[in-house]
Order: structure tokens, then sequence, then C-alpha cells
């Protein structure tokens, strides 16, 4: 049995990859998606032995089938954004507790105390809809740090940067989560000079803007909020964890969450650290989902662990193992 306390006190990678294979076997056993997976690729689990021979489970699938290893009664929905007659991702989440503790460790780990700082978030693509799992994040930010100055913003840009010039001039520390184009946006309505805040962007122009590679967008958001650098957030709706940048787009994971960078030309094997490939993440505190990810980012990993994402794969780039979905 695998516990809570097993996942979230992790302190070594030996630890990590002896809990992570105990994972991979519980969810064989019962995640039937997995194990049909595991078994279309004639995957023995009594033959695995390292992270390396762990079957990733293709994203796609969260998008066509329910990613559960347990039969308890789901407790929440979390569904991907997506475009009108997209078919959008959902995680059937049985104890939400296992997202919160992650969380939470999560943004301690990296940021510290929660109530050190006023958590502004200007996510309004997110807050439009239903079922985002960033919104239940930030919600629940938002209130732990117990700042009667914390809260959301949805188009009210002259509120936020009236808030974020008080907040600031006053010593106090802010971070702004927000959504790409939306940070754009505000910067386009006034040129800042923060010296206590943190700009952290979740990524995205949601069809609002085009693309950006990250050097010419950090550049544009550094020089419109007088920041020296940009944080990041990275997760997903189909994941628990969360990896963060701390600047110049390098992220670094929390201890429950690692990831490996597999071939774009054979999905079974992995590339060198520097070289890049697919990203496969490894999510511990999925457990009751499927911990054990093959995403569409394009990525590379650095040799102390840390990785930076490069793209996506477009769909005619998505091949071996993800085969089976189609």
């Amino acid at each position: 049995m695998i516990t809570p306390s097993d996942i979230f006190t992790i302190s070594s990678q030996k630890q990590f990859e002896k809990i992570a294979l105990k994972v991979f076997r519980f969810q064989h056993e019962n995640n039937k998606v997995y194990r049909d997976f595991c078994d279309f690729l004639k995957i023995n689990p009594q033959q695995v032995k390292s992270l390396q021979q762990i079957p990733f489970l293709p994203i796609q699938f969260f998008k066509s089938h329910d990613v559960v290893s347990n039969t308890d009664p789901i407790q929440v929905t979390f569904t991907s954004s997506g475009t009108t007659g997209m078919i959008t991702s959902r995680h059937l989440v049985t104890d939400i507790s296992l997202y919160e503790e992650s969380y939470r460790k999560g943004f301690s780990q990296f940021y510290g105390n929660i109530e050190d700082y006023v958590v502004l978030a200007l996510l309004p693509s997110y807050l439009e809809r239903e079922g985002s799992s960033l919104i239940y994040m930030v919600e629940d930010l938002i209130k732990l740090s117990n700042q009667p100055e914390s809260g959301f913003y949805l188009h009210n840009h002259e509120d936020l940067i009236k808030k974020l010039l008080e907040l600031d001039e006053a010593g106090q520390n802010v971070i702004l989560i927000g959504v790409t184009y939306a940070l754009l946006d505000l910067i386009e309505k006034h040129q800042f000079n923060l010296q206590n805040t943190i700009i952290m962007e979740t990524g995205g122009m949601k069809g609002k803007r085009k693309e950006m590679i990250r050097e010419e967008l950090h550049e544009i958001l550094c020089k419109g909020f007088g920041v020296s650098s940009i944080h990041s957030e990275y997760g997903m709706t189909e994941l628990l964890a969360q990896a963060y940048s701390l600047g110049q787009g390098v992220f670094e994971c929390p201890t429950w969450m690692n990831i490996l960078v597999r071939d774009p030309e054979d999905a079974l094997t992995y590339v060198k650290d520097g070289k890049t490939g697919g990203i496969n993440v490894i999510d511990l505190a999925n457990i009751n989902s499927c911990s054990f990810i093959a995403t569409q980012d394009l990525g590379k990993k650095n040799p102390n662990n840390s990785f930076e994402v490069l793209g996506r794969f477009d769909n005619s780039d998505i091949r071996g193992c993800n085969l089976m979905v189609l």
C-alpha cells in the first residue's frame, strides 16, 4: 500500500525510483486502460526494473478513456480548455486532497510560506469555463494567503493596474499569476517598474494572439513589468503536480515529479541530456489516475534534472506508442 506520506516525503532519486516502480505495479494492476496499453506493448510488469522501462501512457487517452486506478467515487472532474468542436481531456479525480497536498507542498518548496504573498490572478480564459484545475489551485492559494488584497481579475485591467502599483509601492510581496495573452494585454495599457512583484505566466495564447518563442515573450514581459525575470508554471489537466521556473525558462520539479525525454522518432527510447525530444512526466501524486504520461510537449533535460520546454509536436509528429490511440 502506497500512502500520501510515502509520496510527499521523497528525499532522494533512489527513493523516488523505488516508489515509482511500486506505483507502476499498482496502476498496472488497478488501471484497466493503462494495463491494456502495457499489454499492447507486450510489457511484463515483473520485468520492469527501472524508470526507463516503464511505459508512458500517451496523454490523448484522457480524451477518449476514463483513466482511473480505483473504484472510489469521482470527487472532481478537471477538463482541459479547447476551441469549439474540440475533444477535451477529462481527469477524473477520486481524492482531491492529493491534488491539494501536491500544489501546496510544491508551492512551498519553491516559494516558501504562501502567507508571505498577496496572490493576484489574471486568468480570464480559465475563469470563463468550468473544470479548470489551474483555477482550483489558484483559488485555494488565494484563500491560503490570508491576504484580503488577494483575488482574481477578469477584464478589469484598470483595477489590477491600480492594485499592483499600490502593493508594490507599499513593499508588499506579490505574485501575479497570468495567462500569457492577458499579461501582454496588461502591459500594453501600462508600463510598470515593479520591485516586489513576481510575474508568473502559465503559458498559452488561447488563440488570442500569435504564438511567440519564450525568449521573445519573456523579453517583452520583463520590459513591460520592469522585472529581471519571468517565472513560469508547468502543469496540465492530466497531472496533479506542477514544475516551476524561477526564470530563463528552466523548470524544476517537486520531489514527487520527474521527467524523461523520449526520442521523437522512437517513443520507447530516450535521448541524452541536452538533446531535444518528447517530454514524459512521472507524477507520483497522480496515483489514482496514471503517474506515467507521454505529453505532446518537446523539451530537453539538463544534467541537474531541470528541464526546458521548447514547443509541441504537431499531429504529423505523433509516432510510436501513440498509435494505439488511433
